[in-house]
């Protein structure tokens, strides 16, 4: 447990050895196990992003909420459990607190595994991509809770960008609003997911994880709320071009529009109809690049941990 005992929080043995011996540890979320991909390859994924976290020198803490406590670091059966549960909640800020309150289960969005992590100690959580602006939000107001977060809960989030799916420019001048650092490593475009470019710059530019942990670190130094968003463009070798996406993801779109699909629904609906219309490649793509995210987020992990 943490030292509030009000709160229902819960460390795998492996984590809780980690967190008492200051190891790294890298927080990952489950919605990419319960909403994210089909099964098997969804408990398959979770398992291989583990495996990159250990292999980099870290230790892997996957959160969910299960029968209303908080699992920081989940065992293989709960794993499995969570992989094949029908009717999980997609929790984010909004609703974390109800699902605690009413001993419910969900599946952590990064906007909440985000708050599980900061609570855990966890500086540092590796994902696929972060939602953002959806496109039409001047008409909707569809904007994820994921950029509100980043600008107050202090977490380095490492992802592929944010979803192609979404309205990039708007997502990037929302994040510069809230003071959010965006840093791209290796290049100076923003990454779209799953294409390494987004024809957008990147506003800040970092290749090396020990100047990220020491951005983190200065943040904090500083008093400053808020992590960073580390933009990790996925391996050239798995990548599918924007131009090849536009026309599946305008589909997509347009489907979930003449269906009244809104909300939560959105994206899970939009990653499933891309992945019917790319035969497969949008999810070989989302597993090359979420564990390429792992294998920099255990580096800035080790980084912070070394101080």
């Amino acid at each position: 447990m943490t030292p509030s005992s009000s709160l229902p929080l819960v460390m795998s043995p492996e984590v809780a050895a980690a967190h008492a011996d200051g190891a790294p540890i890298v927080a990952l979320e489950s919605t990419i196990i319960t909403h994210g991909m089909p099964w098997p390859q969804n408990v398959e994924t979770a398992r291989a992003v583990e495996a990159a976290v250990r292999d980099a020198g870290a230790v892997p803490a996957t959160i969910a909420v299960v029968a209303g406590v908080i699992r920081i670091g989940l065992e293989p059966e709960v794993l499995d459990r969570l992989a094949q549960a029908r009717d999980v909640a997609k929790l984010s800020r909004a609703d974390l607190a109800v699902c605690l309150a009413r001993q419910g289960t969900g599946a952590t969005t990064v906007a909440a595994t985000m708050i599980c992590a900061a609570r855990a100690g966890i500086a540092v959580f590796a994902t696929g991509g972060i939602g953002g602006v959806h496109r039409g939000a001047e008409l909707s107001f569809d904007i994820s809770a994921d950029l509100q977060e980043l600008a107050q809960t202090p977490v380095t989030v490492v992802a592929a960008g944010a979803k192609a799916i979404l309205d990039l420019p708007k997502t990037l001048e929302v994040l510069e609003t809230l003071g959010v650092p965006v840093i791209a490593v290796g290049q100076s475009q923003f990454p779209a997911f799953w294409s390494r470019d987004s024809g957008l710059d990147a506003p800040l530019r970092m290749d090396a994880p020990e100047m990220i942990a020491a951005s983190h670190s200065m943040r904090g130094a500083l008093g400053l709320p808020g992590g960073q968003l580390v933009a990790n463009p996925i391996p050239a070798s798995a990548e599918i071009s924007a131009e090849a996406l536009a026309p599946l993801i305008a589909q997509a779109q347009a489907e979930a529009e003449a269906r009244q699909i809104t909300g939560k629904a959105v994206t899970p609906f939009l990653l499933q109809r891309l992945f019917e219309l790319s035969h497969g490649r949008t999810l070989e793509a989302n597993i090359a690049l979420v564990l390429n995210n792992a294998r920099l987020g255990a580096a800035i992990a080790r980084a912070l941990a070394k101080g």
